[in-house]
């Protein structure tokens, strides 16, 4: 399949790649922007000024220091923490769903469910600040009443795609599941 342009529930585009490996195979990648040097700038020139402010008035340079370390270190631990660059969903119909995320740092997160724990994949509605935002999810079968959910994994947790986009995952997915 080709890639297509969508967007999140912030109006920023996200790329949806769809790759069938097999009829029985198929995996999804929600990837985000990568950061940009712009808003880093911004942000850096912001505290570098608010400090060399009090540096001035203090005339203390362990502030100039700090306010360096500061953001030096607040910019690692976001690029290896918190900004995810792509993430993807790995659907093998008879062995279950692989989860992964990729940082900007190069750290992955990987999480695998059998298919023996998912009940179903449905796009769900949840209240988010003002608005109603769609997510998709997985439903784990509950062991002792295969009728109950006993979980819910939601999907593209930080690139939050719109309806659209989720429309696509979601009926892709249940073709596989449904084969199976």
């Amino acid at each position: 399949m080709e890639d297509e342009i969508f967007t999140d529930i912030n109006g920023k585009a996200i790329s949806l790649d769809c790759q069938s490996h097999s009829r029985f195979c198929r995996e999804f990648t929600v990837s985000s922007p990568k950061v940009s040097i712009g808003k880093v700038m911004v942000y850096t020139c912001s505290v570098w000024l608010v400090a060399y402010a009090v540096f001035f008035i203090t005339e203390n340079t362990a502030v100039l220091s700090s306010a360096i370390l500061l953001t030096l270190v607040g910019m690692m631990l976001h690029i290896h923490f918190v900004k995810i660059d792509h993430e993807s969903l790995l659907v093998i119909g008879s062995l279950g769903i692989q989860l992964s995320s990729s940082y900007a740092s190069g750290r992955e997160n990987t999480t695998f469910i059998e298919r023996s724990k998912i009940k179903d994949i449905v796009i769900n509605e949840a209240i988010y600040m003002h608005q109603i935002i769609y997510y998709l999810c997985i439903l784990l079968q509950d062991p002792s009443d295969p009728n109950a959910v006993s979980g819910v994994v939601p999907l593209f947790q930080s690139s939050k795609p719109r309806l659209n986009c989720l429309v696509k995952v979601y009926k892709s997915c249940q073709e596989i599941l449904s084969k199976c």
